[in-house]
């Protein structure tokens, strides 16, 4: 059974490879959607990132081995 800490890697280089890939895939797209972020409120921002966590959090809690 692999420590947190390994999984804890593992996750993070498997984030670090779609945000490569989607750089590396569409560099255009990313470039439009950075300017669009740009223009949203911070209040907006926040409550992305932080939908985004909880949902990071219930995927990791549904799949983790028992």
């Amino acid at each position: 059974m692999p420590t947190w800490i390994s999984v804890l890697v593992i996750a993070l280089g498997g984030g670090m490879l779609i945000e490569g890939a989607m750089y590396a895939l569409f560099p255009q797209g990313m470039k439009k959607a950075m300017r669009e972020m740009q223009e949203l409120p911070d209040t907006v921002l926040r409550q992305i990132g932080l939908g985004v966590c909880v949902v990071g959090v219930l995927i990791v809690t549904l799949f983790m081995p028992k």
